[in-house]
């Protein structure tokens, strides 16, 4: 009888203990971001289990305009020390086996790292999924899939790559916040809107205010071939029940409708023949949705829709905050033609979750 993966305590994991460096001065890892370094056997990254592993942490991203994946696997197959030693410096790394076999390298490498205590529930059907956050490097993100077999290493890649992308995105978002704002913040235009609205986001050095009213604020980063947009837009005294995905989206449409119309007339709309994800969210403690798709600029003459051709992705954040009863909505969007857009959109991302609140930032000044 096969059993959930295992989940366990960071201390009980390796043999021989590898706790927590204080005052740690080791280099930060390295590399570019949305790649993931996989340390597997050959055998099993052609294998089902690669396929899995491609299929689902590296499978496409449906709700961007091009295909792109979730997280670029560069395999690096069990051959000696050398080959875990090249994937130390990765600031993503994916560490994925099999227990058992003696006379595979890898096998043997993990039997011996792993702790008895962990070993023995796998070797009976119970796979490992576990992560360790800077395992070789500072800011660097570590997860392990262990299993006795193939079969049951494939299936928990797939239970569990959902949560395997939950963390290396959080960790991602983590490290771009400190190179987003190396270069400097806006921290004057921050001050303005929590005085006049009661929140702020952080504001990169280049961003500029396209609108600002009583309920809406537009900031863009235009460059000369992309362009990156982000409004935060919010409501008095919602009940939030009214708080549905549906809603969200007719109220997405409504405000590009009023405030981004283009130089030729168009106006911004969700593509609704195109995949659109609803993800419920838990935004900084507060109840809300995650809602990604496509946008596409469409006027109408004579009575008939027609496009102009331009479109992009976009990400959007609906929450309800309870302490003041306001429903807010957060939207990044980018147009950037012939450019991957997965680190743009997480750069958005980034920002989005920079929101805080008046009260916020009084609970903050409180400790």
């Amino acid at each position: 009888m096969k059993t959930a993966p295992q989940i366990i305590a960071a201390l009980t994991l390796f043999a021989g203990g590898c706790g927590a460096l204080s005052g740690d001065y080791r280099s930060e890892a390295g590399g570019r971001e949305g790649q993931v370094a996989v340390l597997i056997d050959s055998t099993l990254w052609n294998s089902f289990v690669g396929d899995t592993l491609r299929a689902t942490i590296g499978g496409p991203i449906l709700t961007l305009p091009s295909r792109e994946p979730n997280f670029l696997l560069n395999p690096v197959h069990y051959t000696s020390q050398d080959a875990l030693e090249s994937i130390q410096d990765h600031r993503n790394v994916l560490i994925v086996g099999i227990i058992g076999d003696t006379t595979a390298y890898e096998s043997r490498w993990l039997y011996h790292r792993l702790s008895a205590e962990v070993r023995d529930p796998i070797l009976q059907g119970t796979p490992l999924i576990f992560g360790r956050s800077d395992e070789w490097r500072r800011r660097q993100e570590v997860h392990y899939v262990v299993a006795r077999d193939n079969a049951e290493l494939a299936q928990a890649i797939a239970t569990f790559s959902n949560d395997l992308v939950y963390s290396y995105n959080l960790a991602t978002r983590e490290r771009m916040y400190r190179e987003l704002f190396d270069i400097g913040r806006q921290r004057n235009l921050e001050e303005v809107l929590m005085e006049g609205h009661g929140f702020a986001v952080n504001v990169q050095h280049d961003y500029v205010v396209a609108t600002d009213t009583a309920n809406f604020v537009w900031l863009r980063r235009i460059l000369t071939d992309t362009w990156r947009s982000l409004f935060v837009y919010y409501q008095e005294r919602v009940d939030p029940t009214t708080l549905t995905p549906e809603n969200v989206l007719l109220l997405r449409n409504a405000l590009t409708k009023q405030y981004m119309e283009g130089s030729q007339g168009g106006v911004v709309e969700v593509v609704m023949t195109q995949p659109i994800t609803v993800d419920t969210l838990d935004f900084k403690g507060r109840y809300g949705f995650e809602i990604r798709g496509l946008w596409e600029m469409v006027g109408e003459e004579n009575g008939r829709r027609f496009q102009f051709g331009q479109g992009g992705a976009f990400v959007t954040y609906a929450f309800y905050d309870e302490p003041s009863a306001r429903m807010y909505m957060i939207d990044g969007m980018l147009f950037a033609p012939g450019f991957p857009k997965r680190e743009f959109l997480r750069q958005l991302e980034v920002i989005a979750y920079t929101f805080r609140t008046a009260r916020d930032e009084a609970l903050s000044a409180e400790g």
